[in-house]
C-alpha cells in the first residue's frame, strides 16, 4: 500500500480558543466544503465530538454516490484533533487538523496521510487534483468565514 501526504494551512485571524470550536462543530463542514461533493452528513444532530465520536456522511464524487465513516480518534482542544475513516474510498484516510498560535492569529493546518485502491491508476489523474480542489475550496471559504484580511499570511498546500 502506498502511502501519500498532504499538507494545506492557512493564518487565521483569531486565537485557537475562538478558530478551533467551528471545526469542533461538524455541522459546519457543509460549510466549508464544496458544493460539487454534495455532502452530506448524516448522523443524527447532536454530534459530540470527543474520541471515539462517529459521523457518517453522503457525498458524491466524479459522479458516484459514496458513503464515508469517520471515527475523532484524538480531540485536544483547542490546539488538535484526528480523525480516521473507518469506511470510506480510501484505503486509508487520517486526518490531523492542528491549530497553533501564530502571529496574534491561529496557523490553522490539515494534515492528511492516505492511500487509494489502484493507487498506480487513479491516484496522479483523479485523487490527487480531486483533494487539491477540495482543500482550495475549503481554505478560502475558512478565509471568508474568519475574514482574513487581503494582506495576510497567503494559504498554502503541499504534497
Amino acid at each position: 500500500m502506498k502511502l501519500h501526504e498532504f499538507t494545506a494551512e492557512t493564518w487565521l485571524p483569531q486565537p485557537p480558543e475562538i478558530v478551533f470550536p467551528f471545526f469542533g462543530d461538524a455541522a459546519n463542514l457543509d460549510a466549508i466544503t464544496p458544493p460539487w461533493l454534495n455532502f452530506k452528513i448524516i448522523t443524527p444532530p447532536p454530534i459530540v465530538m470527543r474520541p471515539g465520536a462517529l459521523i457518517d456522511y453522503r457525498l458524491r464524487l466524479r459522479g458516484f454516490p459514496l458513503r464515508w465513516r469517520t471515527r475523532i480518534s484524538e480531540w485536544e482542544p483547542p490546539f488538535r484533533f484526528v480523525d480516521e475513516q473507518l469506511h470510506g474510498p480510501y484505503r486509508l484516510w487520517v486526518h490531523e487538523h492542528t491549530f497553533v498560535p501564530s502571529q496574534g492569529g491561529t496557523l490553522a493546518r490539515d494534515h492528511i496521510r492516505y492511500a487509494v485502491p489502484f493507487d498506480w491508476l487513479v491516484h496522479r489523474w483523479l485523487v490527487r487534483p480531486d483533494i487539491e480542489r477540495i482543500f482550495a475550496h475549503r481554505l478560502g471559504a475558512l478565509e471568508c468565514h474568519f475574514n482574513v484580511p487581503a494582506n495576510a499570511v497567503q494559504a498554502s498546500a503541499s504534497r
